[in-house]
């Protein structure tokens, strides 16, 4: 079956639109269709099933995500870059985006799929736009494997416990001591 790819795309960016403002758990079509202006038939249509639009718009949103990274001005220093990573990841459009990635991961733990596939692609994606950022600023590349594991998983940590009401002096002060541990690792 032939599909209208430019609608498909139109489609797949208006429900991440949707899914970033709404999230994924409890996503039904008819909702989402209707917020869109289309139908779930025409969602089925022009996506095999619901997985299938669940793991585009999963693509879509991480695009975005790595997009924004790849399009940051190089940093002075990797202690910079990360300080600007951080501020990019906790801007509003990036944010939701990680919500969106959090959310597909604890489904992925529960090991459904699409989740699974689609958050290990993605994650495989976000660390390599972290790790070029970083070793543009000056990292081994040697050594970026390294920084940004333990970028990654507090970057991913800290903004799981923002919504809790973390401190925000407190906070600065962690992205300020990640900073100058990541500027460590990169050194030797």
């Amino acid at each position: 079956m032939v599909r209208n790819t430019a609608r498909r795309e139109e489609l797949a960016e208006l429900a991440t639109d949707y899914a970033l403002d709404q999230g994924l758990i409890g996503l039904s079509l008819r909702p989402l269709a209707s917020a869109i202006g289309t139908s779930d038939r025409m969602l089925l249509y022009h996506f095999d099933s619901k997985d299938d639009l669940v793991a585009t718009m999963l693509r879509v949103a991480n695009d975005r995500s790595v997009r924004t990274v790849r399009s940051l001005p190089r940093s002075r220093s990797v202690r910079t870059a990360v300080l600007d990573l951080w501020r990019v990841s906790t801007s509003e459009q990036s944010d939701h985006c990680h919500r969106l990635y959090v959310e597909a991961a604890a489904l992925g733990l529960l090991g459904c799929e699409p989740y699974v596939s689609v958050v290990r692609e993605a994650n495989e994606r976000w660390v390599d736009a972290l790790a070029d950022h970083l070793v543009a600023a000056g990292c081994a590349r040697a050594r970026a494997g390294r920084a940004v594991a333990l970028l990654d998983a507090a970057f991913m940590g800290l903004q799981l416990d923002l919504p809790l009401g973390r401190n925000e002096s407190q906070g600065k002060r962690v992205v300020s001591d990640l900073a100058d541990a990541i500027a460590t690792i990169a050194r030797g």
